[in-house]
C-alpha cells in the first residue's frame, strides 16, 4: 500500500473520525443512526492511521506528498 492520504487530510480524517465516533457514543441518537456514526468515524480514523484510502485509489486522489512516497 502506498500512501495517498497526506498531512493535512490525515489530521482531518483522524479529527472527523474521533468526532462522529464520540457523537454516535454519547449523543443519544437511535441505534441505527449511533451505528452509521461510529462506522463512518471509525472509517475516517483508520483510513487518517495508515495513510491509505481505498476510494482514493478508485478515484485517482493522491495528497501525499512524494517525499512521504520515497520514505514508505
Amino acid at each position: 500500500m502506498t500512501c495517498n492520504v497526506g498531512g493535512i487530510e490525515r489530521s482531518i480524517r483522524i479529527g472527523v473520525g474521533l468526532l462522529a465516533m464520540s457523537i454516535g457514543f454519547f449523543a443519544g441518537l437511535s441505534t441505527t443512526m449511533a451505528a452509521v456514526m461510529v462506522g463512518v468515524g471509525a472509517i475516517l480514523l483508520v483510513t487518517g492511521m495508515i495513510r491509505f484510502c481505498p476510494l482514493s485509489v478508485l478515484f485517482g486522489i493522491n495528497t501525499c506528498s512524494s517525499s512521504h512516497d520515497a520514505k514508505s
